[in-house]
């Protein structure tokens, strides 16, 4: 507390990034920091990798494998959780053009949806790619097309990724697909297809391809509610309902930060250090005094994608047995369908049933998002019966899950405004680290969130570590 002489550690999120950084400070610091975690939400810690409840049913927001390349992160996740952690073997499809795709591709299956004629054509398309490919390589469909070819890209990744992201692929930059699915191309795929392996050109996992995963038994929101607790029995403190409305600055330093509940009620936090994981673009609002305006309006400039999520208890035991199917018809309005009780049984509290998730991908406050919640439970069941996976009469009730600002928009002009804001941040305040996806609007999975978090509460205990090292596939620790 305030005046015992201890450090004050304020973090803004409750998510993987800032429980991770709370638990890291108060397993190895809690008689130096004050730790106090700031959540918006009144209910619920985990970010977008909470899980949510409605009529003893359980189901994501989103899906969370936990599965990492760093061997500290995934016993960091055994530590908190032990036990409960489950091992599933991976089952994904892909929905296109009435087929169903298995992924990662396996030959048969390609070869029988695609038929002989169309198999060359895509193989075609391929040489073509590789013999007169686009450069520069300034989109997502550049990068892509120049290593799977137009037809497989117009197949397996156009549709999907403009439902994602509600942008054409030519605005999508570059530098997210070599991130996103670095390591995968024609030749690699083609060659795990045929004889099993799931590595890149280097021989490195391909994270998007793995097979097996472990998962919290009752979803991911178990992990971090763990974290919670084990981080307020060290002493630390995670305050529900209270959103940070301002960050105070002097100097170079932020000094407090002013937290609102709901209602209106205000408390104030000093601070010594200051990590965020919220949106860097939120941030930037709170701060006062006010950021320089080429600052703000980067800060402005950066977009988020929400979705929502349709929940359906079925009265039926088995529907499919993916864990989740990706739907790249252009006719449906679903992106992704995911199938809890294939993440853990115990999702679901009746065993005949079953409880699927219809995510779809829109901008908070749009006509979509603002729909009422029976007429998209409504179209989630005309959808889903379209896939024919369900009958209406086998729906036992819906429930609607909206998140905002669930994806930064990863377009052509976002690195450059997240470089301007990184370069004033470290030159004015010298005491703020920017973690995780939101906080760093950058494409972190849930592991290297963490190790961004990892390595914030490792320089406030007197560290010299570059969390913006962190990423899909550069080493997860480096000195500056």
């Amino acid at each position: 507390m305030p005046g015992d002489g201890r450090e004050q550690v304020v973090i803004i999120g409750a998510g993987p990034a800032g429980l991770t950084a709370a638990y890291e400070l108060t397993k190895h610091g809690a008689d130096r920091f004050d730790v106090h975690v700031l959540e918006a939400d009144p209910t619920y810690v985990g970010g977008i990798a909470r899980t949510a409840q409605h009529r003893g049913y359980r189901f994501d927001i989103g899906g969370h494998r936990f599965f990492s390349k760093s061997d500290e992160i995934e016993a960091l996740w055994a530590e908190m959780l032990g036990e409960h952690l489950i091992t599933r073997q991976r089952l994904s499809r892909i929905h296109y053009d009435g087929r169903f795709y298995n992924y990662p591709l396996k030959p048969f299956n390609v070869l029988g949806n695609l038929g002989l004629r169309r198999a060359a054509r895509v193989f075609a398309s391929y040489v073509k790619a590789r013999a007169r490919p686009v450069e520069p390589e300034r989109s997502f469909s550049d990068w892509v097309s120049n290593r799977f070819g137009r037809q497989l890209f117009g197949m397996f990744f156009e549709s999907y990724t403009e439902k994602v992201w509600g942008i054409p692929c030519t605005e999508l930059s570059a530098d997210w697909a070599a991130q996103r699915i670095k390591g995968l191309s024609m030749r690699t795929a083609v060659r795990d297809m045929l004889i099993g392996k799931r590595t890149g050109p280097d021989g490195e996992v391909v994270k998007t391809l793995i097979e097996e995963f472990r998962y919290p038994r009752l979803g991911p929101g178990m992990m971090w509610e763990a974290c919670r607790d084990t981080v307020e029995e060290r002493g630390g403190h995670v305050h529900m309902d209270r959103r940070a409305i301002e960050v105070r600055l002097d100097g170079d330093r932020v000094v407090s930060v002013l937290a609102a509940s709901a209602d209106g009620v205000e408390q104030r936090f000093d601070a010594d250090h200051v990590i965020c994981s919220a949106p860097i673009s939120v941030l930037v609002r709170t701060l006062r005094p006010s950021a320089p305006e080429p600052v703000a309006q980067a800060a402005r400039s950066l977009k988020y994608r929400a979705f929502l999520t349709v929940v359906l208890a079925v009265g039926v035991k088995d529907v499919f047995p993916d864990q989740w199917i990706y739907i790249h018809d252009p006719a449906l309005e679903v992106g992704r369908l995911q199938n809890y009780k294939n993440w853990s049984p115990e999702m679901v509290p009746d065993p005949t049933t079953s409880c699927l998730g219809l995510e779809y991908f829109c901008d908070a406050g749009d006509a979509f998002w603002s729909r009422e919640d029976d007429d998209l439970i409504a179209l989630g069941t005309r959808e889903v019966e379209r896939l024919g996976f369900v009958t209406a009469d086998d729906v036992l009730f819906g429930t609607v899950v909206r998140m905002p600002k669930a994806y930064p928009v990863y377009d052509e002009t976002y690195a450059q405004h997240v470089a301007t804001i990184r370069e004033w941040a470290e030159r004015q305040a010298e005491n703020l680290q920017l973690i995780g996806r939101a906080g760093m609007h950058r494409y972190n999975n849930q592991d290297h969130s963490m190790m961004t978090a990892l390595l914030a509460a490792r320089n406030v205990m007197g560290g010299d570590y570059d969390p913006w090292k962190v990423n899909t596939d550069a080493e997860y620790l480096e000195e500056k």
